[in-house]
């Protein structure tokens, strides 16, 4: 690697940590050489912007432009324009996946497929005004992203292009054809802190040599990148911290996967409860227009017990993102010690809508791993991937591959699970020793809410967690609106030892939840039939134990301050209290039969016990800002009291 002198004064920043690296640290001696050709995740560097073009008339009658600086051999042509796919001529020595620059107004584009000396070039913008002879500029280097401080709170488009940054440039509210500019800002300096290491001292890919302060909730670490090693000969007392570019497409590497063992804790009952995830896992949530799949997306990115998060909006409406990237700035979030901070600190928005690059699949995901990395626990909200698999699509007809099911091409499955498995609970490479999880949320739109359709199938066969949205329910204003007898989850059982610790209790008491809703949906279709005063008394309490567990318990308000996020503790509390009524009425019919004394049965219960019910309806108005004591002293003597009361019955019937 090439050495950098230090500068007690304002130093550039960020560099980029590749051949020419310029680091505030600097090697002697490396194990081997560390030149781009050894390592093939180091790239030479993208070339410099250049001015606009001078145009110079070549053989062959067309017309190409190119300055001194660069070889007339980097230069291709277009041949055929055909929507997004571009082929182009005279590219030969390209790589697959390769960042090509198309046309005149240095469009932005991806070589997806090389036969001979043509490429295959998907266009990441809107490719009219395109001509037959354009040229077509490599880079040599992939589709790559910045690595730095900066990233948290910022808002980006599906290539990493700043959209605050352009707006402000352009002066326009939609982004320029052909812009360039920088992801992170190079001119912002960064509190460089280095951590207890000398000359001489052997650090390998993966080390965390320094911290960078980002905000009062992250703190930035600074790792050398995945395959570089050798002995510090400088590093510096205080100054900048640089920049990594990482080809987007290549995961980071890690020392080995761990199994996940700890929650994904949401704040909405319905899926912590019955349906909960782990910190590293994989989830689905398909359903049709309307049903909630964004609200669902935005309240975990919200008050989910992840690190950092990374929202992506691919192929939703404007006005969808509009919202989001108004919404996020004003939200915020209670840390325990009481403070409260703004949630874009732990968040980057990467904003991709309909009519935008489709990219955005690939140049997120890079984020969560480079966070992952430092030892974060990160969230990944896909919303939603059908948009994906339906530009994929449109792609694989313009190439005129085989279509299989719906038109979408037979390698869906494998893309989607590529993606997928890009989640996971890891030991990070180098030291100190420390784990990282991502975590990834798809959300899917199939067409008319018909889960065959194959987006759907593909992902049900590669995701763990299944919450599946119902359009009835949404349609009856329950939401969120997750219907409890389709959805599963299978890290159940990998949570075990987390909910033992937790309560010893919750698990069979859950287990009794869910025994009592689908005992009502067996239930339903009799009392269509015979109506609901023909069932015995024991039927007659599971039906209403079903109505509390699914209005005032599955039910939230995403939009009151009490119920907007739900502590698991809470969770856990709400449910033993409405398990515990339901326990104890069955008990004391029972027992009233086998008795000689006054008979009890369900209406006389729910006369006597109105009190009693009406504190079991309102046990979800409890604010969790009044602390985890308090509330708990609340559900406590409610359950007591239902003890007591039900006792007093008992007596008063013999």
């Amino acid at each position: 690697m090439q050495s950098w002198p230090p500068s007690p004064s304002r130093l550039p920043f960020p560099a980029q940590i590749e051949r020419e690296s310029r680091l505030p640290l600097r090697f002697s001696s490396p194990p081997r050489d560390l030149t781009a050709g050894d390592d093939p995740l180091h790239h030479p560097p993208p070339p410099r912007p250049r001015p606009p073009p001078a145009t110079t008339t070549m053989s062959y009658d067309r017309v190409t432009t190119f300055e001194d600086s660069e070889k007339e051999s980097e230069y291709g042509y277009v041949r055929k324009v055909s929507g997004p796919v571009v082929v182009a001529d005279g590219m030969g020595g390209a790589a697959m996946y390769e960042l090509v620059r198309v046309g005149n107004d240095n469009l932005i584009g991806e070589i997806i497929r090389l036969e001979g000396d043509s490429a295959t070039i998907q266009v990441y913008e809107e490719t009219a005004g395109l001509m037959v002879n354009d040229p077509v500029l490599r880079t040599r280097k992939p589709l790559s992203v910045e690595l730095g401080p900066g990233i948290l709170g910022n808002i980006f488009d599906g290539i990493q292009r700043p959209l605050k940054t352009i707006a402000i440039k352009s002066g326009d509210v939609y982004i320029p054809r052909g812009v360039s500019v920088p992801a992170l800002d190079k001119d912002q300096l960064w509190d460089f802190e280095p951590k207890k290491l000398g000359v001489g001292d052997a650090i390998t890919g993966g080390d965390l040599y320094a911290t960078v302060f980002e905000n009062t909730l992250m703190k930035h670490h600074v790792a050398l990148p995945p395959g570089s090693m050798g002995k510090i000969s400088y590093i510096a007392p205080a100054g900048q911290y640089s920049l990594q570019t990482w080809p987007v497409r290549s995961p980071r590497p890690v020392s080995s996967k761990l199994a996940a063992d700890t929650p994904l804790l949401t704040g909405q009952r319905v899926l912590d409860a019955l349906f909960p995830s782990v910190l590293g896992g994989t989830c689905a949530i398909p359903g049709a227009f309307g049903c909630g799949k964004t609200v669902i997306s935005q309240a975990l990115s919200k008050y989910s017990n992840s690190e950092a998060v990374v929202y992506v909006g691919c192929g939703e409406r404007g006005n969808e993102m509009a919202e989001v990237l108004m919404d996020f700035p004003q939200l915020t979030m209670t840390l325990p010690d009481g403070r409260e901070e703004s949630v874009m600190k732990r968040t980057t928005l990467v904003a991709n809508t309909s009519n935008m690059p489709v990219a955005a699949r690939e140049a997120s995901i890079y984020t969560a791993e480079y966070f992952r990395d430092m030892g974060y626990n990160v969230s990944m909200m896909a919303d939603s991937t059908s948009r994906w698999a339906e530009a994929l699509r449109e792609i694989s007809g313009r190439l005129a591959e085989m279509p299989a099911d719906s038109g979408y091409p037979a390698y869906l499955a494998a893309r989607l699970a590529s993606f997928y498995e890009r989640a996971g609970k890891v030991k990070c490479l180098g030291s100190p020793d420390r784990t990282g999880s991502v975590t990834i949320v798809g959300a899917v739109s199939p067409p008319g809410g018909d889960f065959s359709d194959p987006v759907t199938s593909a992902t049900l066969s590669i995701v763990q967690v299944f919450w599946g949205l119902d359009k009835k329910l949404a349609q009856r204003k329950h939401f969120p609106s997750v219907n409890w007898l389709i959805s599963y989850s299978k890290y159940s059982k990998a949570l075990e030892s987390f909910y033992e610790k937790f309560d010893q209790d919750f698990i069979d008491i859950r287990t009794k939840a869910r025994e009592v809703l689908q005992r009502e949906d067996d239930l339903n279709e009799i009392v269509q039939l015979v109506g609901k005063d023909a069932l015995a008394e024991s039927d007659k309490i599971t039906l209403e134990t079903a109505k509390l567990l699914r209005e005032d318990y599955l039910a939230q308000n995403a939009f009151t301050p009490y119920d907007k996020f739900c502590p698991f503790y809470k969770s856990v509390w709400m449910m033993r209290n409405i398990i515990h009524f339901n326990t104890l009425a069955n008990q004391a019919v029972e027992r009233a039969a086998n008795a000689d004394g006054q008979k009890i049965t369900y209406s006389v219960i729910k006369h006597r016990m109105g009190d009693l019910f009406y504190r079991l309806v309102s046990q979800k108005f409890e604010d969790p800002a009044e602390g985890e004591d308090v509330l708990v002293a609340k559900f406590q003597k409610l359950y007591d009291d239902l003890t007591t009361g039900f006792r007093n019955l008992e007596d008063e019937a013999r």
